[in-house]
């Protein structure tokens, strides 16, 4: 009768330990996802500027300034919890947003501008630190989802509702490529 309860006790604990781990894991992704979120809200808070000192030396390229603007907004609206589609929508913003660095070389007043400037190395910073949270997030989001799929994990992981994580990751091809600007 004792060894029955020990043994009972040993798996209880076992399965609370393996519980505890996938909660653990499952917090770290959201807390690396909240990491990208506040990057992402960095990054469209300096574009209106961007576009607004742009505008001033590059009036005639008003078609990139909107798609830009329009992008921007598109990401935007993306659901918060959507991780592949705000992925696509953020990955068609920075190939746009590389279009307007590009830009600068066409106009060297503005490449000159102190405005311009800050502007461009306070997004070189976002870029970075965004860089370093989507890393953060899709190790955090392994490290579910190889809970999530382990075994003996997976049977308290399938009866308390724990899923795997979608990496944050650019899935078209093209997104990635570096812009080319011709005038």
């Amino acid at each position: 009768m004792f060894t029955t309860l020990a043994i009972l006790a040993a798996i209880g604990a076992y399965l609370v330990f393996i519980y505890n781990g996938l909660v653990k894991a499952r917090q770290m992704a959201e807390e690396a996802w909240s990491g990208i979120d506040v990057q992402l809200k960095r990054r469209a808070d300096l574009i209106p500027n961007l576009i607004e000192t742009v505008k001033g030396y590059a009036g005639h390229e008003k078609e990139t300034l909107e798609n830009v603007v329009e992008l921007r907004n598109r990401a935007q609206a993306v659901p918060a919890g959507d991780v592949a589609g705000r992925a696509q929508a953020e990955g068609l913003l920075g190939a746009a947003l590389g279009r307007i660095i590009a830009l600068a070389e066409a106009y060297p007043d503005l490449k000159a501008n102190e405005n311009f400037l800050e502007l461009q190395r306070s997004l070189e910073t976002v870029e970075g630190e965004l860089q370093m949270s989507r890393r953060y997030y899709n190790g955090a989001a392994r490290d579910l989802n190889v809970k999530v799929e382990s075994f003996p994990n997976n049977l308290v992981a399938g009866q308390f509702g724990f899923s795997k994580k979608p990496y944050f990751e650019i899935a078209n091809e093209a997104d990635r490529a570096v812009p080319t600007v011709k005038f």
